[in-house]
């Protein structure tokens, strides 16, 4: 979701205003306030019957209630492809992203951006304004790359009385994201199918490293609710001062303001990498299977970003990124001085 700021930011200036719909509860607190983000609709799960699932209905009665305008559908799959239907919206209305895959070497923002040049069909044969699918709406085409988020003055408030009762608010901030959404999920730490997984005491030693390099910065470990108890096992290896465990009091909003807030970040691949990214913090990346030429955090206010890969046996692999890798990398990081 962090992603598709970069179509969002280029389809609100090019009309105004965009609602979104979209599911999981994370997307609606990291959108609400975003420049150019007008309604946003939230279902639990997309494949859920429908019969089932109020959220569902709520959001069709709603989209029925607007007048028919373009849409860009951004899903993978056709799961939320009956809901607009519900709703009365034509596929000649829809922009669909499986119409218009990615490029070669093209990285998610830029696919987003490409999108955000087109106009549904029934739009185009209209000969509405900007129809042509090569050009680019004026207002748009000196937008910097990458992705973006604004934190209001409430966000920022909200985490200064947070840090003033650690008694970190004139303390400088490292943030660490050891966890992923596979580490949320019991006895999955370790299996194959968690390819974001990096051991705890090579996360230890990151720790120790920081805590030399950077002596009066507080270390704060990241994380949703579940990856709580990871973080203090990782903590417990590191056996260092000033480390703190966020993973229970973090909401999305907060996350947002303390990596505007924070000199740097070390993390898996993650939501939380891409949030930095879009709020201007540098950071250490460390990638998987995943492609780092089409997910390596990417954020319009360009900080520095430090992406790390490894192999195993031949394939990619975060279990073969070495401790030193990462501590080189982030001694070379340009950190925020903030």
């Amino acid at each position: 979701m962090v992603l598709v700021t970069a179509l969002i930011r280029d389809l609100a200036a090019r009309f105004g205003r965009v609602d979104v719909l979209t599911s999981g509860p994370w997307s609606a607190p990291l959108l609400l306030g975003q420049p150019g983000v007008g309604e946003v609709l939230t279902v639990r799960s997309r494949k859920t019957p429908y019969w089932l699932s109020l959220d569902q209905q709520r959001a069709v009665r709603r989209l029925r209630a607007r007048a028919v305008g373009p849409v860009w559908y951004c899903d993978g799959n056709d799961a939320a492809r009956l809901m607009l239907a519900r709703a009365g919206i034509a596929a000649e209305f829809i922009v669909d992203v499986r119409d218009h895959p990615r490029l070669p070497g093209e990285h998610a923002t830029q696919q987003w951006r490409r999108l955000a040049k087109l106009l549904p069909p029934a739009m185009a044969a209209s000969g509405a304004a900007g129809a042509r699918a090569d050009a680019v709406p004026p207002d748009t085409a000196a937008l910097p790359g990458g992705c973006s988020l604004e934190v209001s003055p409430a966000q920022r408030e909200d985490l200064e009385h947070w840090l003033r009762g650690r008694e970190l608010s004139s303390v400088r901030l490292i943030a660490l994201q050891v966890g992923n959404k596979r580490t949320m999920r019991r006895g999955l730490r370790r299996m194959a199918t968690n390819r974001k997984y990096w051991p705890q005491e090579r996360w230890a030693a990151v720790l120790r490293h920081l805590r030399v390099r950077c002596p009066t910065h507080a270390i704060v470990m990241l994380g949703a609710r579940p990856e709580y108890r990871l973080n203090q096992e990782v903590a417990a290896l590191a056996g260092i001062d000033r480390l703190y465990n966020a993973a229970d009091d973090l909401p999305v909003s907060r996350l947002v303001a303390l990596l505007e807030r924070a000199s740097g970040l070390v993390t898996v691949d993650s939501g939380p990498a891409h949030v930095a990214a879009a709020v201007g913090c540098p950071q250490v990346v460390l990638f998987g299977k995943a492609s780092t030429s089409l997910y390596r955090p990417w954020g319009a206010a360009g900080a520095d970003v430090r992406v790390l890969t490894g192999q195993v046996d031949g394939e990619p692999s975060m279990l073969g990124i070495q401790v030193e890798a990462v501590t080189a990398a982030w001694d070379s990081l340009a950190l925020r001085t903030n």
